[in-house]
């Protein structure tokens, strides 16, 4: 039976190698698609490496005070940190969990080997009072650090894995290339994925900020601050933290946002493109669907003669059905192993720059999507096929 098909197939080359190219060409946009989806599916379900929720981000505006920051910001931490419902306050860069903002460096080198692209956290002792982050390996910032010779730093393990591979990453140095400043390694997080909850787990590195150090602070700096605050606090607490920042730095606003509110702002913003891919290739699907479903009513329309010939030889309806829809499945399977030997070389050439499971997974869902595509468009011709009669199509001829 199979060489049969395949018979058929090659007598019909120049007709079929078109649709091959055509199921070629599906495969790849398929692909392209699958691996996008497969990409969002797979970083959504990852561990996000903090907790936003009871988190509240003060962008506090110092206006038109010109003075130096640092000694108001340390009083008003303070007073925020002795505020009843406030479990844990920490400062940070304007990189917070959900921004837009962002800050990346590839200055860090160990042994020669330079580090991957990395995104860079000011973080202080208390942020992990906040944030809650995951610390797998070594421990977070604390008062051990003041001390240092080296400044400390706390990684990811997705840094330690691209920079250190095997090796332990805590107590190790790096440096900048030209070996001039020095950073060691006093703890590893497992991960930290703050842009959104379709980010990937990109390298991350954390640099130490010392609030009570302000000869260390920017004196120019615009403060942001996250509150880890008692559940249920809401706008009562909110308005008493604005008062407590008011009174301190005498003129000073802070505009209040949670977490949750900052992760649903991002969400809207992640997800729109997301839809947008998505309804474009549900239309290039159809349009591939539609194609293929003519190719195969025009295949018919030709082979009316060879239909009616068969079916006077005995053929039965349902085999006249099965044949073409083998023959599709065949062409199917040659336009679907041309596709899997050429996006199989995109794991090896590092395309997408994803993981190379989600390659895999991807190729495979393009393949079922492509037969399961092929079947559906093939069924219509395929019964129409087998109710053709003898007498009509030889009449017809």
């Amino acid at each position: 039976m199979i060489r049969h098909l395949f018979t058929l197939i090659w007598n019909r080359k120049r007709s079929n190698a078109l649709l091959i190219a055509e199921i070629l060409l599906s495969f790849f946009v398929l692909f392209a698609v699958s691996v996008l989806l497969v990409t969002s599916y797979y970083n959504y379900r990852q561990p996000a490496g903090f907790e936003y929720q009871n988190v509240w981000e003060l962008n506090v505006n110092p206006g038109q005070d010109t003075t130096d920051h640092r000694p108001t910001l340390r009083l008003m931490m303070q007073r925020l940190q002795a505020t009843p419902g406030v479990v844990a306050v920490t400062g940070t860069s304007s990189n917070t969990p959900f921004a837009f903002s962002s800050m990346n460096t590839n200055q860090y080198y160990y042994q020669k080997k330079q580090g991957p692209s990395t995104d860079r956290y000011e973080a202080d002792d208390e942020m992990v009072k906040v944030l809650r982050q995951h610390v797998v390996a070594g421990r977070w910032f604390d008062r051990r650090d003041d001390a240092a010779t080296n400044p400390p730093v706390i990684i990811n393990q997705r840094f330690a894995e691209k920079l250190f591979g095997n090796e332990s990453p805590v107590g190790k140095v790096m440096t900048n290339d030209k070996g001039t400043e020095k950073w060691q390694v006093v703890g590893v997080v497992d991960y930290y994925r703050r842009a959104s909850d379709f980010d990937g787990n990109a390298p991350a590195i954390f640099v130490r900020r010392v609030a009570q150090d302000v000869d260390k602070l920017d004196p120019n700096e615009n403060p942001v601050l996250l509150v880890r605050v008692q559940p249920g606090s809401g706008a009562v607490l909110e308005q008493r933290l604005v008062k407590e920042i008011s009174a301190v730095t005498k003129g000073w606003t802070a505009k209040v946002n949670t977490l949750e509110e900052n992760r649903h702002d991002k969400m809207k913003i992640v997800l729109t493109p997301l839809v947008a891919l998505g309804l474009v290739s549900l239309f290039l699907i159809l349009n591939v669907a539609l194609g293929l479903f003519g190719v195969l009513w025009y295949n018919i329309n030709q082979r009316k003669a060879e239909i009616g010939l068969r079916r006077a030889l005995g053929a039965t309806g349902s085999g006249i059905g099965s044949q073409f829809l083998g023959e599709m499945l065949v062409v199917t399977t040659l336009g679907v192993l041309a596709g899997v030997l050429l996006t199989a070389q995109f794991p090896l050439l590092g395309a997408f720059g994803v993981e190379t499971p989600i390659y895999v997974i991807s190729i495979g869902l393009s393949a079922v999507l492509i037969y399961v595509l092929t079947a559906v468009c093939a069924f219509q011709p395929s019964r129409i096929a087998a109710g053709i009669q003898p007498a009509v199509s030889l009449r017809e001829e």
